[in-house]
């Protein structure tokens, strides 16, 4: 082998690693989420049952500060600051004066709110799905560029959850093909999960806390308070 033939050989090698390092190491789907169609959902994230409108008759005391027939991870949620989101706490829900910053004297409603009727839009678009509040497309490439990143990456995930899937944010992208990837995110029991399209990647679904900073800001700026 002449001296040529080795160093044309060894700048393939080279130039096929320096390709190999410049590729994509977001996992599948996400991979392709910056080259996508993406639509954000503000979802509803706990419909009370009808029963859970009026007291139950058991005798037994509450704790300070519950309400009946509310999940405790979205009180602790919303009475911590729901992560910055309150925005995302479904209205009526919570009464104001049990949310920190609320304004002082505010009325409690009497009871949580009935359910909603069936006919309304839900994603995943299923009977079980989530009620949507809102949704927006989402046009900025760099919003999408930092939702496949945080997404993207096993690194940004932890076997630290609650067993609940209370979700308040919802995504569907597709990369020109009718079927969607759905996302479910859930701020009150932290953690993710694949709604349709696909099998979740990574091998866990806990949000570090760095990830839920990440996606509090994203989801923050995709639905600003007050919209």
């Amino acid at each position: 082998m002449t001296s040529e033939t080795r160093g044309l050989l060894g700048c393939v090698a080279l130039l096929g690693f320096a390709v190999v390092g410049c590729g994509s190491s977001l996992a599948p789907p996400f991979d392709t989420l910056p080259d996508s169609n993406l639509t954000a959902f503000r979802l509803q994230n706990y419909e009370p049952p009808a029963q859970a409108a009026a007291p139950a008759a058991t005798g037994a005391t509450a704790q300070p500060g519950a309400i009946p027939g509310i999940p405790p991870e979205i009180m602790q949620w919303a009475q911590q600051g729901a992560a910055g989101l309150q925005q995302f706490l479904p209205p009526g829900l919570i009464p104001p004066n049990l949310l920190p910053g609320a304004t002082p004297g505010a009325a409690a409603p009497a009871a949580v709110p009935t359910p909603v009727a069936e006919n309304v839009p839900r994603f995943p678009n299923r009977p079980d799905g989530f009620r949507i509040l809102s949704q927006t497309p989402v046009i900025d490439e760099g919003l999408k560029e930092e939702l496949a990143e945080i997404l993207g990456d096993e690194d940004n995930f932890s076997d630290q959850h609650a067993s609940c899937m209370y979700a308040e944010l919802g995504l569907s992208f597709s990369a020109g093909s009718p079927q969607t990837n759905d996302v479910l995110v859930s701020f009150s029991c932290n953690q993710v999960a694949a709604a349709g399209g696909f099998a979740w990647p990574h091998p866990s679904v806990g949000m570090k806390p760095e990830t839920v900073s990440k996606l509090a800001d994203v989801a923050g700026r995709l639905f600003p308070p007050g919209t």
